[in-house]
C-alpha cells in the first residue's frame, strides 16, 4: 500500500466529512454520542468492519466521546485505505443521531 502525497490527502479529505483532520499523520475525527452505550455501540460497529477490511484503527473512548485516528502502519502514512474505512465509519454515522 503506497503512502499518499499531500495533494492526494487532501483530495481525500474531500470524499469524507468535513468533520475529519488531518493530525499528527492521520486521519483524525472525535464524536461525542449521548452516552456511553450509544459511543460503545458504534465502535462495536466499527469494529465489525475494521476486522472485515483487516484495517483497524487507533481510537480511544471516555465516556460518551470517540476519538478516532486513521493510518496505515505498514505504509508509515496515509492510504487509500484509511479513506475506505473513513467513509464507512461515515456512513455509520448518518445513521446515528447525534
Amino acid at each position: 500500500m503506497k503512502k499518499l502525497n499531500t495533494a492526494e490527502i487532501q483530495a481525500g479529505l474531500q470524499q469524507i466529512d468535513s468533520k475529519w483532520e488531518i493530525k499528527e499523520n492521520c486521519i483524525h475525527r472525535e464524536i461525542v454520542f449521548k452516552n456511553f452505550v450509544e459511543a460503545f455501540s458504534f465502535m462495536t460497529s466499527v469494529a465489525m468492519l475494521a476486522e472485515k477490511d483487516n484495517h483497524h484503527p487507533n481510537w480511544k473512548n471516555t465516556y460518551n466521546k470517540v476519538t478516532i485516528a486513521l493510518n496505515t502502519h505498514d505504509a508509515d502514512g496515509i492510504t487509500h485505505k484509511d479513506f475506505d474505512l473513513a467513509k464507512e465509519i461515515d456512513t455509520i454515522l448518518s445513521n446515528i443521531v447525534l
